[in-house]
C-alpha cells in the first residue's frame, strides 16, 4: 500500500468518525430528552423563548387554568409508554372535546390559551403530555411522528369517556401542529370532526435542515442522513418519513391552517405547501407580524373568531362551505 493512499485512508476514516460523533451528538441535541437550552441560541426566537418554545400561553391564560379543576388520567402507549394527560369537564355536559397538541420541549398544561377558547366554547379539554415530555414517559421526542399514534389512541380515550357520540377536535401549535396533522393522516373515526394546525413544518427532514443552516450555519448533508440513520435506530422513524405533507394527502378531516406571516423558526411558506396538499375541506389564516406560535398572543380576536367559525363548521358538518380568505 502506498504512502499516499494509506494518509487517504486515514483521513477518510478520520473524516467518518467526527461525522458519527457529530450526528450523535445532533440526535443527542434534538431528539433524546432533555432541556432544550440551544433554543436560546436561535436567532428567529430571540426576545421570546418563554413565550412560544416552552409555554405559548400568556400568564393571564395560566392563571385561569390553575383556577380550573384539572382531572389527570393516562393512557399506555403501543411500545408500552404511560402517557400523562390533564382533563378539563366542559362547564355543563358536552359530547364535544378538543384534543390538544403542545410544541417542542414543552407539556401539555402550556397550551391553557387555546384550552380556554375550546372551554369557552362549551368544550371538554384534552391536554396531553406528547411522549418524553411533561410527565409521559420516553427517552425520545418524536417530533410528531411517532405521537401521532399516541394521538389516535388518545382519540379512543375520549371516546371510551364520552360515547360512541362525541364530536372531537384536533388543535395543536408548532411541533403540536405538526402532531395533529400526522395524525389525520391515518383512520380517524368518523366522530373526529377536524384539525387546526398553527404553525407545523412540513416533515422532520425539512425542518432539520433548515434549522441546521440557520442556527448552526451546516448544511444539511451529510449530518441530517447520519443522524436521521440513528434516529431510526434508536427511536424508530427516519426523518424522511416523518411527513406532515404526506400526511395532510391522506386526511378525509377539514383543516384549518394557521401560520404568522412573521414566522422564521417554522418559515411561513411551509404553510403553504400543507395546505396545497390539503384534499378536504380547508382553510387557512394568515396573522401578519406574528412569529413562531405568536398568532394568537398577536391577533387574539382574530384567532378566536376563526377557531370559532371553524369548529361550529365542522361540527355542523358544513365542511364544503370551508375556503381560505385568500380566494374568497
Amino acid at each position: 500500500m502506498s504512502k499516499t493512499l494509506l494518509i487517504s485512508l486515514c483521513i477518510l476514516a478520520v473524516l467518518a468518525v467526527a461525522l458519527t460523533a457529530a450526528a450523535f451528538y445532533m440526535f443527542g441535541l434534538g431528539i433524546r430528552r432533555s432541556s432544550k437550552e440551544f433554543l436560546q441560541n436561535s436567532p428567529d426566537l430571540a426576545g421570546h423563548m418563554e413565550e412560544i418554545a416552552v409555554d405559548p400561553s400568556p400568564a393571564s391564560a395560566d392563571n385561569w387554568l390553575a383556577g380550573q379543576t384539572l382531572e389527570q388520567v393516562s393512557i399506555q402507549s403501543a411500545d408500552g409508554l404511560r402517557l400523562n394527560g390533564w382533563y378539563l369537564e366542559a362547564g355543563r355536559p358536552s359530547r364535544v372535546t378538543a384534543l390538544l397538541a403542545h410544541g417542542y420541549s414543552g407539556q401539555g398544561r402550556d397550551m391553557a390559551s387555546f384550552a380556554q377558547i375550546h372551554h369557552e366554547l362549551g368544550y371538554n379539554v384534552l391536554m396531553p403530555d406528547n411522549r418524553g415530555h411533561g410527565q409521559s414517559e420516553g427517552e425520545y421526542i418524536g417530533f410528531g411522528w411517532t405521537d401521532r399514534l399516541d394521538y389516535v389512541n388518545w382519540v379512543r380515550y375520549i371516546l371510551q369517556r364520552s360515547g360512541e357520540d362525541a364530536r372531537i377536535l384536533l388543535h395543536g401549535v408548532s411541533m403540536g401542529g405538526a402532531t395533529v396533522l400526522m395524525a389525520g393522516g391515518e383512520r380517524l373515526p368518523e366522530q373526529v370532526k377536524g384539525i387546526i394546525a398553527d404553525c407545523s413544518y412540513t416533515s422532520v427532514k425539512d425542518i432539520l435542515s433548515y434549522q441546521l443552516k440557520r442556527m448552526f450555519k451546516l448544511p444539511a448533508f451529510p449530518l441530517i442522513p447520519l443522524t436521521s440513520l440513528i434516529c431510526k435506530i434508536k427511536a424508530g422513524y427516519f426523518f424522511g418519513e416523518a411527513s406532515a405533507l404526506k400526511q395532510v394527502k391522506r386526511t378525509e378531516k377539514p383543516i384549518l391552517f394557521i401560520h404568522g406571516e412573521a414566522d422564521t423558526f417554522v418559515p411561513f411558506f411551509m404553510v403553504h405547501g400543507l395546505y396545497k396538499a390539503a384534499p378536504a375541506g380547508k382553510d387557512l389564516f394568515m396573522v401578519p407580524r406574528a412569529g413562531h406560535g405568536l398568532a394568537f398572543m398577536t391577533d387574539k380576536d382574530g384567532y378566536r373568531s376563526r377557531v370559532t367559525e371553524f369548529a361550529k363548521q365542522c361540527l355542523e358538518e358544513k365542511q364544503k362551505v370551508l375556503q381560505t380568505r385568500s380566494e374568497a
